[in-house]
């Protein structure tokens, strides 16, 4: 990946986080207060933050092979090398993992907020 597309990447993932926070701080203005919502907080946090970082190194992946093909001289070996990636496919899976995770806790926090009111 390029210096620049590596940056750019990082002050994305750096707005998304901020944005994660304040989401979560939300939501948690909404939850009642329970020691336990605190620890789904966190979770829920952890989840967001890892779903997008995943979605960033894919992103990564897919502009690697773009660069690849416009710039570089296409070649069998080449090709073979950009779809040999397995590290695009682990991050797929696990942000399937993730992505339930948040399902799951996103449930429980609705369930909450609607047994706060």
């Amino acid at each position: 990946m390029s210096e620049a597309r590596s940056m750019s990447n990082v002050l994305s993932l750096r707005t998304h986080v901020d944005a994660v926070k304040e989401s979560v701080d939300r939501l948690e203005a909404l939850l009642p207060e329970r020691e336990d919502n605190t620890v789904l907080l966190d979770f829920l946090e952890d989840d967001l933050r890892e779903s997008l970082d995943a979605i960033s190194d894919v992103e990564a992946h897919f502009t690697d092979v773009l660069d690849s093909l416009r710039t570089e001289a296409i070649t069998p070996r080449k090709l073979v090398e950009l779809a040999d990636d397995q590290r695009v496919l682990n991050r797929l899976e696990y942000l399937m993992v993730v992505a339930s995770q948040l399902r799951k806790r996103l449930t429980v926090a609705a369930g909450r907020i609607k047994l706060a009111r």
